[in-house]
């Protein structure tokens, strides 16, 4: 493919421009725009940009939900050479506070809803320049009228300023935009994507257009056996701002493809765009997919168009895999990477039976290491921790040399990237998640995964979810607590019983000794699970 010799991503976008114009690239709340339409909105959204005297290397913070709008800006900054900062638009005064200055960013492009966030950063940070979308600025003008005259349209307060700008009134300023050619340097940074883990503040993951094009084509082409690139619309219910949503959804734009965006998750929309669209790719958590079959309604659509279901950001419970296809008679695919590694590490084929719990294989572009505690090599299907090396690849996080220095090593002159999951590979190279390091129980000398009895918990059919931990205990290390949560319509469950149910399928050693109930357990701004928010819970419960 032709798109493969590009070094930079909009040189990239902009060979599908020219090849299909008039091809469906991204479908906004039921409102298609072509390749062509989107190339011109990117470039003219550019030219205002450097209008604005952005130029190379300067960093523009994308604070806004998934939306054309989404798309525009992000195309238009890589047009310019400029650097994207990708955040979730939930994020308030704190967090936008500390990404902009950590990553020095100099303009800012956000929703009108959260305009009054970006109003309170201005005096501390070193953004000068405000853009400001409203989410139905690009539809049509009927839509845009009875999505007023109905009041569905989210809408925000924004200030006057000499340097604040309506996104809508700067793209009608252009009509054939002067602009300077693209720089063809795939070692430049395209972005900086911001990852949580382990430290008190996010930490920026710089990635280059070298890095971002490699991880994305093989990553967006891993269905090709199934689904012609060109041919496929992706449902990305995934964040834009988040690496799983840009390598998975985003970069179907790199192989002609369609991309279906929405601002939320909204169930019946999903299933209604499904069947509407004819989607035939659609990403999301295991939560999500649990959402679906537990979903009153999901019998009233037609969901018979998608080929490719694709999970990750969680380990799939084999219960709900087995739900899955015996519903629809297809099975979801696994994945599994990391923000570090610019997405995907293994996937699923899809020419292949894959095995029961595998995560996948190994993608061209990286390899792996399975390590032990003195990073040793282990045999095969030994567990430890999983090591990646790519010849693109991070190599430092932003202006974090501490984490830098202990989440990559060189080992024989390579770089590797330390994820800190545990895993194991068969003799086929299939991939098993087992662990995260920290997030292994020690008990009674054994090393227990708190994510295989998470695993277990929730194929129960009165839980929703589950958090597990072990708590310090002077005689046997760490005991085993799980906090569970269960369906709403559900009356009567106990302790014991969620405890018999582990002894169904546990050995002795693993099955938890304390049960608590909770309403919600906590989550990250893209949905994972904060085991360490509940560690830090009981640590405080412990010492009062």
């Amino acid at each position: 493919m032709k798109t493969f010799e590009k070094n930079n991503l909009f040189s990239a976008f902009n060979a599908m421009a020219d090849k299909y114009p008039g091809k469906t690239a991204v479908i906004y709340l039921g409102t298609e725009y072509n390749y062509s339409t989107l190339k011109i909105m990117a470039e003219k959204f550019a030219a205002a940009l450097l209008d604005l005297e952005m130029k190379p290397g300067d960093r523009v913070m994308l604070y806004i939900p998934n939306s054309i709008q989404w798309v525009v800006s992000f195309l238009a900054i890589q047009r310019i050479g400029a650097v994207c900062v990708p955040i979730t638009p939930i994020y308030t005064t704190h967090d936008l506070d500390y990404i902009a200055n950590d990553s020095d960013t100099s303009a800012l492009i956000c929703a009108d809803t959260n305009f009054g966030y970006v109003q309170k950063v201005l005096g501390t940070t070193g953004i000068k320049k405000t853009i400001y979308v409203k989410m139905a600025d690009l539809l049509p003008w009927w839509k845009q009228f009875f999505g007023k005259l109905y009041d569905i349209i989210p809408k925000g307060k924004v200030a006057a300023g000499d340097q604040i700008y309506s996104l809508k009134q700067l793209l009608s300023k252009y009509k054939n935009p002067d602009l300077p050619p693209v720089e063809e340097d795939k070692n430049k940074i395209a972005q900086i994507l911001y990852t949580g883990g382990t430290t008190k503040f996010p930490k920026g993951v710089p990635m280059s257009h070298g890095l971002f094009l490699v991880s994305a084509f093989e990553q967006i082409l891993t269905s090709a056996p199934l689904i012609p690139p060109e041919e496929n619309v992706i449902l990305g219910n995934a964040p834009l701002f988040h690496i799983l949503g840009q390598t998975c959804s985003l970069a179907t734009l790199l192989v002609g493809g369609a991309l279906l965006v929405q601002p939320k998750i909204n169930l019946d929309a999903t299933f209604e765009a499904i069947y509407r669209f004819k989607v035939r790719t659609m990403l999301g958590v295991p939560a999500l997919f649990r959402m679906m079959l537990d979903h009153a309604r999901i019998d009233m659509y037609d969901l018979s168009s998608v080929d490719y279901w694709y999970c990750a950001g969680d380990v799939l419970p084999v219960e709900l895999g087995r739900r899955w296809k015996e519903k629809f008679g297809k099975c979801i695919y696994q994945g599994y990477g990391a923000t570090e590694t610019c997405g995907g590490v293994c996937m699923c084929p899809v020419d292949i039976e894959n095995p029961p719990k595998s995560v996948g294989r190994v993608v061209p572009s990286k390899k792996v290491m399975i390590v032990d505690p003195t990073l040793d090599p282990k045999e095969v299907g030994e567990s430890g921790e999983l090591l990646v090396h790519s010849k693109e690849m991070v190599s430092a996080y932003l202006n974090k040399e501490e984490e830098t220095e202990k989440a990559f090593i060189t080992i024989n002159g390579e770089t590797w990237y330390r994820t800190e999951d545990i895993m194991k590979m068969d003799e086929d190279g299939n991939l098993y998640f087992v662990d995260r390091t920290v997030d292994t129980i020690k008990h009674k000398g054994y090393r227990v995964s708190a994510s295989e009895i998470d695993a277990v918990l929730q194929e129960h059919p009165a839980v929703v979810d589950s958090c597990v931990i072990g708590i310090p205990d002077e005689k046997v290390g760490e005991r085993i607590k799980a906090y569970v949560v269960l369906k709403e319509d559900i009356k009567g469950i106990t302790g014991y019983e969620i405890i018999k149910w582990c002894r169904k399928t546990l050995v002795s050693y693993k099955i938890p000794q304390y049960i608590e109930f909770r309403d919600m357990l906590p989550k990250s701004k893209v949905g994972k699970l904060l085991r360490k928010d509940i560690r830090n819970e009981e640590t405080r419960r412990a010492e009062k």
